[in-house]
């Protein structure tokens, strides 16, 4: 059989929240339109910069605030989904897609305008979108089942009763804060750990063997397996990180995790395929994620 080695996997990471929700006010003052600013008042931490954000009104009122070119239909609505840039004074600017967002420049940048009422609104995590844990060392992921001894005075022998699953991991990157176009760094976990208002979840996707890579050569064939795919999926917290410096040595740091419900160990041994309009584009999930519908069973 073929051996496989570690650096046929990758992590991939999904940004979400445990809560999520925050509500406040905008106020006029509040939006600066020569600078397609705005703010509105969020404890620091609450939000990161590439964030997926939906901002809705609490009054049914629109979003008068974001200019009406900076909609998919061209008309200002109640609420939308934009990537965000988070500046050193709290004030945020709006993306129309992830990389813009993690520049803070002016391409991809959402025109703000001018209002005179102050408006209600809501904001909520959406970020759906799987991205590469970049310069990954290592994981693991470690995973226990619990057993009940559930033996009685009558017994010969002890009796055990399988009882809840658990899990926990560690992973190692090389240090770095600048994020590559669909690619996330180590510093965003590291900045989980100091996430207070809405935890310091995360989606990840550890996988052992990912599409469009072989085994080390053996003594079988398998190149029918490589564009196989095989990874664990589960949603977990950051516990802790620790960054490691040494002179001459390469920044590394540490994030330790558990999981905080089911671990699924998937495979896929066929590419999944995308639902299409009549038109042959693709029938996308929801404004600003640039996430398609995938088929039912993929």
């Amino acid at each position: 059989m073929g051996v496989y080695l570690g650096n046929v996997g990758q992590v991939e990471l999904i940004r979400k929240s445990l809560e999520g929700d925050k509500e406040s006010v905008v106020n006029p003052s509040d939006v600066n339109s020569s600078a397609n600013r705005f703010s509105f008042d969020f404890d620091e931490g609450f939000l990161i910069t590439g964030d997926l954000v939906e901002l809705a009104t609490t009054d049914g009122t629109d979003l008068d605030f974001i200019d009406a070119s900076g909609w998919d239909a061209g008309s200002v609505q109640t609420s939308g989904n934009w990537y965000v840039y988070i500046d050193r004074l709290g004030g945020v600017k709006l993306y129309n897609t992830f990389a813009n967002s993690l520049e803070g420049g002016a391409t991809g940048l959402i025109s703000l305008a001018s209002i005179a009422r102050d408006i209600p609104i809501r904001a909520s995590i959406r970020d759906r979108d799987s991205r590469i844990l970049g310069c990954v060392i290592n994981y693991e992921l470690n995973t226990n089942r619990e057993v009940v001894d559930i033996t009685t005075l009558s017994d010969e022998h002890r009796q055990q009763y399988s009882s809840l699953i658990s899990g926990s991991g560690r992973l190692s990157a090389e240090w770095d804060y600048v994020n590559d176009t669909g690619m996330e760094t180590v510093h965003y976990l590291m900045q989980l750990v100091l996430r207070t208002e809405i935890g310091s979840s995360f989606r990840a996707k550890l996988y052992i063997k990912k599409q469009d890579s072989a085994a080390a050569s053996g003594p079988f064939d398998v190149a029918t397996q490589t564009n196989d795919s095989l990874w664990w999926e589960f949603d977990a917290l950051v516990t802790s990180s620790a960054t490691s410096f040494a002179s001459g040595e390469i920044i590394q740091s540490a994030v330790e995790f558990v999981a905080t419900g089911p671990i699924r160990l998937k495979a896929q041994t066929a590419p999944g395929d995308k639902m299409l309009q009549e038109t042959g584009d693709e029938i996308l999930l929801e404004q600003g994620t640039g996430d398609a519908l995938l088929l039912e069973g993929e």
